[in-house]
């Protein structure tokens, strides 16, 4: 009961019944934990996959381009797989996602050759787009009006496990051999992580789902013809579902590229480019830290190490209070992002301005919060604008947008640094006032879907 009056609260969902917000409650929770377990393993591995291929006897040049692969396959899949993920359905493509990324993390563990070390992150880079589908997962079950508080929410809880995985791997890699079982236990997590998906109350979400769609009649549009692919969505499904296995897979790709031409159509394109830039700009303020820090202040990188886990740790707790936060804003995504832009923007300046280590802390702690809401906010905006029917498509061109940014970004970086420590930081202010002065050119635009398009209650 407690949980029912809490939704009431907030906006409730009183045409949804209490059997259908509880197990929206139920959902959301375990989502928490499938994002948690998902960046925990992740992070076992992660930082210890340089050390383990230069012991294969690689040298840094191929590193570079297997760890640039991995990158490229992600930037060209995540688009596809999130609009799979519309076309057949959240259930079937988590579970496929996760079952293929614990099999790519499995051949890691048996890496004993730099050719396997590279086979083995083909599945990962095509298929670990599990936290996409798991945002828009939670896309599909709460109301747009509760949408920033549950991302943030979720952010957070996956936040922490990549805060506490490093530790552990950390540990596991002192053993003899910890390289190969921290990748084994990380394939056993995400098999566990199946497991949990598998077991949730599917049916229930399906009830949810419908109701929602029910209430968002005429108000949610990625465009006249979204609404149009969220009927042709049923007949596909329909259709997969009768045919042979040999025609389900030309159906699904036919599907596929049918709702990324009508991303490609439509006016979305200044939101991804807010996006990009925003992105970009974070990017070059990290590019160079420890670097910059030691060379301006003479700070050991021990520092800087522990610098960015303490901005870690407040973006947890910026993602816990988004709550409150929105509410102060009178859940207006647009004014919100915004202003968080316009502050990141102000304490990179500060940052690549600073005079003493003590303003280098003051700018890491309040551009904590800013990024962790700048980066909710501009998910949420995009599903605002595009509408919920296709919300695996545009958290995937979401995800490939950041993917560019992360390409592009270490080359700007390298040129701003042959002029100066704080060229990175102070190209990316100048990228993050583009930004801003693009959404304040849209903000018409912006403000008239965030104020109509809430999901009737």
């Amino acid at each position: 009961m407690a949980e029912e009056e809490e939704e009431e609260e907030d906006g409730g969902r009183a045409a949804a019944g209490s059997p259908a917000v509880a197990a929206s409650g139920r959902f959301v929770r375990c989502l928490y934990a499938v994002g948690f377990l998902d960046l925990f393993g992740v992070s076992m591995v992660v930082p210890l996959m340089n050390l383990h291929i230069k012991s294969l006897g690689a040298s840094h040049t191929v590193a570079g381009i297997i760890g640039s692969l991995y990158g490229i396959m992600q930037l060209f899949s995540s688009t596809f797989v999130g609009c799979w993920s519309d076309i057949v359905g959240r259930r079937y493509s988590l579970l496929a996602c996760i079952l293929l990324s614990a099999l790519g993390y499995f051949l890691l563990g048996t890496s004993t050759t730099v050719l396997l070390f590279a086979v083995s992150r083909v599945p990962v880079g095509i298929f670990k787009h599990t936290l996409s589908i798991s945002k828009a997962l939670l896309s599909d079950l709460v109301s747009e009006r509760d949408r920033p508080l549950v991302m943030g929410r979720f952010n957070a809880a996956s936040s922490v496990g990549f805060i506490l995985g490093p530790v552990v791997g950390g540990y596991l890699a002192e053993l003899e051999d910890g390289f190969y079982q921290a990748s084994f236990i990380c394939a056993s997590i995400f098999l566990l992580n199946a497991g949990l998906v598998w077991m949730l109350p599917w049916s229930e979400e399906n009830t949810s789902n419908r109701v929602h769609e029910q209430g968002n009649k005429g108000t949610d549009s990625f465009s006249a013809k979204a609404n149009h692919d969220l009927q042709l969505k049923s007949g596909t499904n329909g259709a997969v579902a009768s045919d042979s296995l040999f025609q389900s897979p030309w159906i699904q790709v036919a599907a596929v590229l049918k709702r990324i031409k009508g991303i490609a159509c439509s006016d979305l394109w200044d939101v991804f480019l807010v996006r990009l830039l925003m992105s970009v700009a974070i990017l070059l303020y990290y590019s160079n830290f420890s670097l910059a820090l030691e060379e301006r202040f003479g700070v050991k990188a021990l520092f800087s190490g522990y610098l960015l886990s303490y901005s870690s740790a407040l973006g947890v707790l910026a993602g816990c209070l988004l709550g409150p936060i929105t509410r102060l804003y009178q859940h207006n995504t647009y004014r919100l992002l915004l202003h968080s832009s316009t502050l990141t923007c102000t304490l990179i300046f500060l940052y690549a301005s600073a005079l003493s280590i003590g303003m280098v802390i003051l700018s890491s702690t309040f551009l904590a919060f800013s990024t962790t809401i700048g980066r909710t906010c501009i998910i949420d905006l995009e599903l605002t604008i595009g509408g919920n029917e296709a919300s695996g498509t545009l958290l995937g061109v979401g995800q490939s947008v950041t993917s560019v940014g992360r390409i592009v970004a270490p080359l700007l970086s390298g040129i701003a640094q042959e002029f100066s420590p704080c060229g990175p930081p102070s190209l990316g202010v100048g990228l993050a006032l583009v930004a801003i002065l693009i959404m304040n050119a849209n903000k018409q635009k912006y403000c008239s879907h965030g104020n109509v398009k809430l999901k009737k209650q």
